[in-house]
């Protein structure tokens, strides 16, 4: 899980990005209505992250915390287009052809980023 200040990102509500059949999203959507967080969800199948969020999230994370290498995505992939991978603007094109390779969920809020979910992430996050 990763957090950082993100001084470009928008400061209006909080947007949620994801998968909407992930087990984590799921956990994280389920965490933000049980502490009243009201958000914006934006799945990755319908609105698919374009070049210009990309990277604004990458000016504030190295590429390789943003792409889900664990993933059922990434170990589809062929040995080349993996092996491919080996800087941000590699990865930005592997990410705008394959957006399930996402990590997730992204959360901005606030000039924040927060990448992944888990209870104690969210809780710090929101202090």
């Amino acid at each position: 899980m990763i957090c950082c200040e993100a001084t470009e990102l928008p400061d209006l509500a909080v947007t949620l990005y994801g998968l909407t059949n992930c087990d984590t999203v799921r956990k994280a959507r389920r965490w933000l209505v049980d502490h009243q967080v009201s958000i914006t969800f934006v799945d990755f199948k319908k609105q698919p992250p374009d070049r210009e969020l990309l990277l604004r999230w990458l000016k504030h994370l190295p590429y390789d915390s943003l792409v889900n290498t664990r993933g059922t995505t990434w170990r589809k992939l062929d040995e080349a287009s993996r092996k491919a991978m080996v800087d941000q603007a590699s990865a930005v094109e592997l990410l705008l052809a394959h957006p399930t390779l996402i990590k997730r969920p992204v959360l901005e809020w606030q000039s924040q980023l927060a990448v992944g979910f888990s209870d104690t992430l969210y809780e710090g996050f929101f202090s």
